[in-house]
């Protein structure tokens, strides 16, 4: 089969608390609601381009049993084709228990289970070589990460697009570089990229291109994004909506964005798309159940 997509990153069981507010050290919380739901910055990503018509696969690793199984459950359903994701025998899957208080705003905890353990050698290349875009995301640990190098090098005719996450970005631009010279878009957000750069978002932006970045797109939040190819540039203002919970509003944005890329948008369509899409997944409680479908699109 042909992919449009292949997404590669971590696969996680969020478990997500609604409380009255995020305590700090010492304080309580009141706990107002729960859900339990399928997350992973890429896997999210996936499930939003799939619910816009767009042929994709999913690169991850999960463990045998119930959560492995809810996991691959969840890509499926949503038409994700989930052949490229390894089940290990042993192990746990990765959770994220995430607070988000009623301003939406949110603190997340991660165990990466059997993700961290995702070696290159897992990885079957031709599923993979037939895609027309990698989009990569961040994992905790450095194996996955060197496995997603290696992918890179390995397929220099595949398009990558990147979007760094916390962890990656913590990490430094000189341990990213492999990656973010062969992007065709580099995905960070403000603070992200401020870490990577040590910039601001124009400026920073421009220092992703001098390392081989196509484009820049700059996730801004309540800002809405900037986009730059070097040629143009672009501050593109947010849908206001109610905030109800921001969890996987960085990967609507990316699933909007790249999008737009295949239907070749222009660079503004496509930062309008990928805000749109971010915005309906926010105005929700999870990262994906406001996720919208292709006859919802703006553009």
């Amino acid at each position: 089969m042909r992919f449009d997509v292949v997404c590669f990153g971590g696969l996680n069981v969020d478990k997500l608390y609604k409380v009255n507010r995020i305590a700090k050290a010492e304080e309580e919380a009141r706990i107002l609601d729960y859900i339990e739901s399928p997350g992973g910055s890429a896997a999210n990503t996936a499930v939003g381009l799939a619910r816009l018509g767009v042929r994709t696969g999913y690169i991850g690793k999960v463990c045998e049993g119930h959560d492995g199984d809810f996991l691959l459950q969840a890509l499926r359903s949503q038409g994700v084709d989930a052949e490229g994701v390894v089940v290990s025998e042993i192990g746990r899957c990765g959770t994220v228990i995430g607070f988000v208080d009623e301003k939406g705003d949110r603190a997340l905890y991660l165990d990466p289970g059997v993700s961290n353990t995702l070696e290159f050698c897992e990885i079957k290349l031709d599923y993979v070589a037939v895609a027309d875009i990698l989009h990569l995301t961040s994992f905790a640990g450095n194996r996955p990460l060197e496995a997603q190098k290696k992918l890179v090098e390995a397929l220099p005719n595949v398009k990558v697009t990147l979007d760094p996450g916390m962890l990656y970005a913590q990490k430094g631009l000189t341990e990213l570089k492999p990656l973010v010279k062969r992007c065709l878009v580099a995905f960070p957000n403000e603070h992200e990229l401020r870490l990577l750069t040590g910039e601001d978002h124009r400026e920073g932006a421009e220092v992703l291109l001098a390392e081989g970045a196509q484009i820049v797109a700059v996730k801004l939040g309540k800002k809405g994004c900037y986009l730059t190819d070097g040629e143009e540039s672009h501050l593109v203002k947010p849908f206001r909506v109610k905030v109800v919970d921001t969890t996987g509003a960085g990967d609507a944005f990316c699933a909007g964005f790249i999008y737009g890329l295949l239907k070749n948008k222009t660079l503004r369509e496509c930062g309008i798309l990928g805000n749109f899409v971010a915005s309906r997944v926010i105005m929700k409680m999870g990262a994906r159940n406001g996720l919208p479908q292709r006859e919802d699109l703006p553009l």
